[in-house]
């Protein structure tokens, strides 16, 4: 077994699930900050500046790709 890896069966499967997780929410709310940058081309309008919705955005794409890096690296126990 490697040092810092989880020893038992369940907690292996926790972290496991959890990374499904983070991966998962990660892909979603990337996707949101992606639409809210593509909105307008895609037809949609939104009662609100560009700035503000391309700070929306930005958010939701630096979240989210922490989110995915949170699921790559299962840094759950230390």
């Amino acid at each position: 077994m490697e040092k810092g890896m989880p020893e038992d069966r369940r907690t292996r499967s926790y972290a496991l699930m959890r990374a499904i997780m983070d991966y998962g929410m990660g892909i979603i709310i990337l996707g949101v900050g992606i639409f809210f940058v593509f909105a307008p081309r895609l037809g949609f309008s939104f009662d609100m500046s560009n700035a503000y919705r391309y700070c929306i955005a930005g958010i939701f794409i630096l979240y989210g790709g922490w989110r995915i890096y949170r699921g790559y690296q299962k840094n759950y126990f230390r």
